[in-house]
């Protein structure tokens, strides 16, 4: 069947003018990157014809409120104007670069005029009824929209406080919040800095307590008559039987000499078990003992009288330098590597750092009555040294000594040299620049017992004799080639 035009257009209805409606490009929000502020581009259609208008931009304010319906006049940014010159209107938009220096200038005024945190607790419920998406400075951008806040002493809030904030231009409240470094450790806590002594050891008991409960009849001071006539390896098994016998065996008169000789490394017990035996005498020749052990060593035997150091290097030799040795009668230095003029000047001179006004300084080696100084690289200038700041020598041993000849006889025999009064030992095997012609001057010792000419080349067995004949005031006998002895 078929309609008539007449039915149809009476029909239709006549479509009415629909106003313009406002499209957003893109959605409903858009914002522009433009010099006085952000802009929403709009599109819309012409209300007296279906075409479409050309872009046009609202002005400044209305393109926030209709961006932003939430937030208040007050919060908004005012935008910029467009800069003008006198060629054109408008000047083109500035590079990227521009663009970010002019932003954060803008974030840094608005965080100037961002309040104190005691301030916005106060304006909390006032900002709270105005506008609801206001945030608050201690709450997190994630927390802040679901309408939490953070526990107080969280780590956002102590983030927020160390750091700098961020705030969206246009708005009124911080938005986000970054540190400028990573967070400094906490620093330790300060311990109370004073010295910690042990507490003093208790006396030693008098009496040997047995199983039974009763005393050994025996007292202290018989049972250490008994520990006399033992060695070091017998009193180390008496001090494992029971712990009165160790305390007793530490007593420093069962250890008058301790031998550590030719051991490679000497450990920190070794030396705290020497330590708390207080020997008289100490022997670490050829091991390898280091310079602190050393100077650790010596600074806690004030009462050593013999030490000796032969075959250790001038490296640990050197402590010598450094500690104080009041008691020391006899020093052991025979074959100590790379030992010059120079090394020996630095033993012999006395310490630089004397009391102010003292006028007789007195030298590390002043009280030392035997020295043993063989296989040293020692010249006239060394013997000076030692004539001067060692004067009561005794013995004194240069054997083996390459620069040692009848020069230095004759300042060891001089009338001004303080050895020649004092010597009583002296041991010049091996020199082979003695000649003859420095027999005559041993005549000016006359405390001279012994005398070792032994291994020098340039020396007669015959000029010896005649010499062992003549002798200071009483003859010598020979019991070997080269070697004069004296009964005293």
């Amino acid at each position: 069947m078929r309609r008539s035009p007449t039915a149809g257009s009476a029909l239709a209805v006549p479509r009415k003018a629909e106003p313009a409606r406002i499209q957003v490009k893109g959605g409903r929000e858009r914002h522009l990157k433009k010099v006085g502020g952000d802009a929403c581009l709009l599109r819309g259609s012409d209300p007296g014809g279906p075409g479409l208008l050309p872009p046009r931009v609202l002005n400044p304010s209305q393109a926030f409120s209709s961006c932003h319906p939430g937030l208040p006049p007050e919060n908004w940014e005012k935008p910029k104007p467009p800069l003008a010159s006198a060629e054109g209107p408008v000047v083109p938009s500035p590079s990227p670069q521009r663009e970010k220096l002019e932003r954060f200038k803008r974030m840094c005024q608005l965080l100037e005029r961002v309040p104190d945190t005691s301030s916005s607790s106060s304006d909390s419920d006032s900002d709270s009824d105005s506008s609801g998406t206001s945030l608050s400075e201690d709450e997190a951008p994630g927390e802040a929209r679901n309408g939490r806040r953070p526990a107080r002493g969280s780590s956002g809030e102590k983030e927020n406080r160390g750091g700098r904030r961020a705030v969206r231009p246009g708005s009124g409240g911080p938005l986000l919040s970054w540190p400028l470094g990573p967070a400094p450790p906490p620093r330790p806590p300060q311990l109370e800095r004073h010295v910690v002594r042990p507490p003093p050891r208790s006396p030693e008991p008098d009496t040997l307590p047995l199983a039974a409960g009763s005393d050994h009849p025996l007292p202290r001071a018989a049972w250490l008559r008994v520990f006399q006539h033992l060695g070091p390896r017998e009193l180390c098994v008496c001090m494992r039987v029971c712990r009165t016998w160790s305390r007793w065996c530490y007593d420093k008169r069962l250890w008058p000499r301790m031998d550590l000789s030719r051991r490679k490394s000497l450990t920190p017990p070794m030396l705290s078990g020497v330590v708390r035996r207080q020997p008289r005498a100490l022997d670490l020749s050829w091991t390898g003992v280091s310079k602190k052990q050393l100077m650790w060593l010596l600074n806690r035997l004030q009462g050593l009288q013999e030490l000796v150091l032969s075959g250790c290097s001038w490296l640990s030799v050197s402590a010598l330098g450094s500690a104080p040795l009041p008691a020391l009668r006899l020093l052991d230095l025979r074959w100590i590597e790379d030992v010059k003029d120079s090394q020996l000047r630095e033993l012999l001179l006395p310490p630089p750092d004397t009391k102010p006004g003292q006028t007789e300084s007195r030298g590390r080696l002043q009280g030392v009555a035997e020295l043993r100084l063989a296989g040293l690289e020692l010249t006239d200038a060394s013997l000076r040294l030692l004539l001067r700041h060692a004067p009561q020598l005794s013995a004194l041993d240069l054997s083996h000594c390459a620069h040692v000849g009848d020069p230095s006889v004759h300042l060891l025999t001089a009338p001004t040299s303080p050895l020649r009064e004092t010597l009583v030992h002296l041991n010049l095997a091996g020199c082979h620049r003695l000649t003859d012609h420095c027999l005559p001057l041993f005549r000016r010792c006359p405390r001279l017992r012994r005398l070792d000419l032994r291994s020098c080349r340039q020396l007669s067995p015959e000029a010896c004799a005649r010499l062992a004949a003549a002798g200071p005031p009483g003859p010598f006998r020979c019991p070997e080639e080269k070697l004069l002895l004296k009964d005293s």
